[in-house]
């Protein structure tokens, strides 16, 4: 049986290249947006000329939106065998230079409305064979990063929620863990200058940024049927950095 995996944040630099991965795989997918429509479609379009015998269908959803409207459109899906966690947006600044309504925002993309989703998919996938769950989360999660409190905080607080539900569903077989990447070559760090980028490559002791490619392996390693023994757990993949 073809399995099917819900990718949020599939028109992000991470969350494209897991769907691509997958995609080579043999999974179908439902390929989440909120704004980046061209994006979507140009990704869907490539995957279904490559693997014209796997489903590849787009959802349109604005996590921060009322929970009537996140609920409505989760139960458009159907068969649903992993859940990738892949949407996010940080903000810089000091902390009481921030507004609250950006608290809020981050909050509610990671952290309150991934859990609404699982919750309403939690039936589905402890139906499946696999049943699994990757949160793209952050090296900051589990040290901090000054000008990134919030940002953070919430990265934190996925590893925290993986922890403590990875204890309740593990005896349905379902897997849920975190891989959490240090710097990553994607356009929300091409805001910082090349000189930025290259102090920052110089503390690495690998050398580099990660790749997306270099991400999105682990993600799709952690949906491998051999993979059902680990739980619960926060995967830093970081080069080495920043330990």
């Amino acid at each position: 049986m073809r399995h099917s995996a819900l990718v949020i944040g599939a028109s992000g630099d991470i969350g494209m290249r897991c769907a691509q991965r997958l995609a080579k795989a043999g999974w179908s997918l439902y390929l989440h947006y909120y704004q980046n429509g061209e994006r979507i479609g140009q990704l869907q379009q490539q995957l279904s000329q490559e693997y014209p015998q796997q489903d590849f269908l787009t959802c349109q959803l604005d996590l921060t939106a009322e929970p009537a409207v996140i609920r409505a459109a989760i139960d458009q899906l159907f068969q649903v065998d992993a859940v990738i966690f892949a949407a996010g947006m940080t903000t810089y600044g000091l902390l009481d230079e921030i507004p609250v309504e950006a608290i809020n925002r981050l909050w509610l993309v990671h952290v309150q409305t991934p859990i609404q989703i699982l919750q309403q998919l939690q039936t589905k996938l402890a139906q499946s064979d696999l049943g699994r769950i990757v949160f793209i989360g952050s090296i900051y999660g589990g040290r901090g990063s000054a000008m990134e409190v919030p940002y953070s905080t919430v990265k934190g607080a996925q590893s925290a929620f993986v922890n403590a539900y990875a204890q309740e569903v593990g005896t349905l077989g379902m897997t849920v863990n975190v891989v959490a990447p240090g710097a990553v070559a994607t356009k929300m760090n091409q805001q910082f200058t090349p000189e930025e980028q290259q102090a920052i490559a110089a503390d690495i002791p690998n050398g580099a940024f990660a790749t997306t490619d270099q991400i999105a392996y682990w993600v799709q390693s952690l949906l491998a049927p051999e993979a059902d023994y680990l739980t619960g757990q926060t995967l830093y993949v970081n080069g080495g950095w920043l330990k």
